[in-house]
């Protein structure tokens, strides 16, 4: 049976402009690609690169050769990133494994993070996605036991970190040993203000 966990945290701080996440790159399609392999190498979603690339008129027929825009989102990346290494260092002062980055659940919790920044929310159900659960489920993502925390308004990780681990059922989420894999996603709203999701789940079979 799947266990499903979620805590809500509300905490709003005071907003500070960072720079906007907004790069691309150029890939030459090499014998052998698919847009798939493409995402994959690059750790983004294949709806990403297709919506990127309109001049593809059937993505599932790509030549050697052809240039493909990729969207470059290593900023954002690397903010969620420090959430989960900042996670690891909290586990390991608690004798608990680290857990493992997912990027694809990454992705999931970055487009929670935009969903909830574009419709203008602040709850674990989507009205776009529904239950984090049913989220994960269909984007495809396999689990037997899953969680979610979500804040917003903190400026960085470390921020959004100590109101986490400042709240008993988050900190719980986080040092939680039902969990081995980690997905963080983070959104910016044109005013500053950051939407921030973490996503854990014990990978199912």
């Amino acid at each position: 049976m799947k266990k499903r966990i979620f805590i809500l945290c509300i905490a709003v701080l005071l907003l500070v402009s960072l720079p906007v996440f907004a790069m691309q790159d150029t890939y030459t399609v090499k014998s052998g690609d698919s847009m798939w392999k493409i995402a994959v190498r690059y750790r983004i979603g294949l709806s990403e690169i297709i919506n990127a690339n309109t001049q593809i008129k059937n993505p599932s027929l790509i030549y050697p050769g052809q240039k493909l825009t990729i969207p470059n989102i290593d900023d954002v990346k690397s903010i969620e990133d420090k959430v989960i290494k900042l996670v690891n260092v909290e586990r390991s002062k608690n004798g608990l494994s680290p857990l493992t980055k997912n990027w694809q659940l990454s992705r999931v919790a970055r487009y929670k993070s935009v969903d909830m920044r574009d419709k203008n929310y602040f709850s674990h159900t989507s009205p776009t996605y529904g239950s984090p659960f049913r989220m994960m489920e269909d984007f495809g993502i396999n689990y037997t036991a899953a969680g979610e925390n979500i804040a917003y308004g903190q400026r960085t990780a470390e921020e959004v970190m100590n109101s986490w681990m400042n709240s008993p059922g988050h900190r719980s989420n986080i040092l939680g040993g039902s969990f081995d894999q980690i997905g963080v996603g983070v959104a910016k709203a044109k005013n500053g203000t950051y939407y921030w999701t973490q996503m854990f789940i014990r990978a199912g079979k």
